[in-house]
């Protein structure tokens, strides 16, 4: 009777553990773009990367994935994003054919991979299961200039801004500067001779505006 109790109580425990689940660990260290992954399995990679460039944001965080896209094409920069583990909105870490540029920020913002390294990870991730995969991202791109960047706003934009306030300054109206009056009196030596140009030219019409007619000028002299 103990031997039977003893083995219903062995079976209970094994139908109440937690099994073992395997997972996948992904280090982005954005200062060496370099990114390690291993796995519960025993599986360990270390790629190069590149992070976003100067102008464009990678953030910092811990992730876990939230869409695989094994052929992704991004219509708002224009570039393949093969193998695609998107991670948080439209951050991803994916496939590249720009592989020269690895090793340095290059992307507006994603991880980019060697497409044979993205596709290894892509699969890993979907073997153990996003639930399973944590996703960390630290450190700042060599560049020294993304840690001020906005996720989607790039320096061409602030500079646009910055030359549309100058061009905004270039159209205000400028001062007209109003010619001295001094002199210019009945009493400057010219007057004379200013009169009677002014009275040899033509006439208005008496509809004309502002017409006044010579005879109310009586005081001129």
């Amino acid at each position: 009777m103990r031997r039977v109790l003893g083995i219903l109580a062995v079976m209970a425990l094994s139908l109440f553990a937690a099994p073992a689940r395997a997972g996948v660990d992904v280090r982005v260290d954005i200062a060496a773009q370099r990114i390690q992954v291993t796995t519960t399995d025993g599986e360990s990679y270390n790629w190069a990367i590149s992070s976003g460039r100067k102008g464009y944001r990678t953030p910092n965080g811990v992730f876990r994935p939230t869409r695989l896209e094994k052929n992704w094409y991004s219509r708002k920069y224009g570039g393949a994003m093969p193998s695609a583990v998107f991670f948080h909105g439209g951050y991803a870490i994916h496939g590249t054919t720009a592989v020269r540029a690895l090793g340095r920020p290059a992307s507006h913002g994603c991880i980019r991979l060697h497409p044979a390294n993205a596709a290894k990870l892509f699969a890993l991730v979907k073997k153990h299961g996003a639930g399973q995969t944590r996703i960390a991202l630290n450190g700042v791109a060599p560049d020294g200039y993304s840690q001020f960047a906005k996720a989607s706003t790039g320096a061409k934009t602030k500079l646009a801004k910055a030359s549309t306030g100058k061009s905004k300054l270039a159209k205000a109206p400028a001062r007209i500067k109003q010619p001295a009056l001094a002199g210019q009196g009945r009493g400057a030596p010219n007057w004379n001779a200013a009169r009677g140009e002014i009275l040899l030219r033509p006439g208005l019409p008496a509809g004309a505006y502002g017409y006044q007619p010579q005879q109310a000028w009586p005081n001129w002299r």
